[in-house]
């Protein structure tokens, strides 16, 4: 996984290719909260056979991100405000975990790809969705920099599901810029190896993403 990616994109079997793109949709919110969903049409879409766009499902369906109802269908999930206490109790404990382990066990490559993301960081000039791709890569950049597969898999679930409460938000969150560019000191401190300053800044800025949803509903 590089840091250029969104939500792990890369190779991977087709099933693997599937997930990653209809996961996109779903936390971007361009398959909407309650949509249907079907198989034959996302795969039509996508370009792949109708198998693998089904193992994707049940997988994105074991995420929370889709449901399926006997003899109704299948959804996208709904987004539930009420979650976002939950969501937060869990990373705030692992987002500052998977910060300081990153700073103690990042390889050269990763480094390169973290280097990468500041470059980003400070050339960024869009808005919107833009910066949400950036957000997750970032995020991802460090979880993979943990070299736990585990811990990748699980921050990657729960960020999903906090980037789609802040994509319901979106418009109403003039401050995006702002919370985006507080990864930079974040991954200054894991390319430098600082893991207690990495940690600090990964649970403030899970702090902050809570306190700025809960200011606007």
């Amino acid at each position: 996984m590089t840091a250029s990616t969104v939500a792990g994109q890369g190779d991977g079997t087709l099933a693997d290719q599937a997930y990653r793109s209809i996961s996109d949709r779903l936390v971007t919110l361009r398959i909407r909260p309650g949509e249907p969903i079907n198989d034959e049409r996302i795969a039509a879409e996508l370009g792949f056979g109708r198998t693998p766009v089904r193992e994707a499902l049940k997988r994105l369906e074991h995420e929370r991100l889709i449901v399926a109802y006997p003899r109704r269908g299948t959804f996208a999930t709904e987004v539930q405000i009420a979650d976002l206490g939950h969501i937060s109790e869990v990373r705030e404990q692992l987002e500052p975990l998977a910060a300081g382990l990153a700073a103690r066990r990042a390889g050269r490559a990763d480094r390169g790809d973290l280097e990468r993301l500041l470059v980003r960081l400070a050339k960024v000039s869009g808005g919107g969705t833009e910066l949400i791709r950036l957000d997750m890569a970032v995020h991802r950049a460090i979880y993979a920099a943990t070299r736990n597969p585990y811990l990748e898999d699980t921050l990657i679930r729960y960020d999903n599901l906090a980037t789609r409460i802040w994509c319901l938000f979106l418009d109403r969150l003039p401050g995006l810029a702002g919370h985006v560019h507080e990864h930079g000191p974040l991954l200054r401190a894991v390319i430098d190896g600082d893991a207690e300053k990495a940690a600090t800044l990964a649970a403030g800025h899970v702090e902050g993403f809570e306190a700025a949803i809960r200011g606007v509903i």
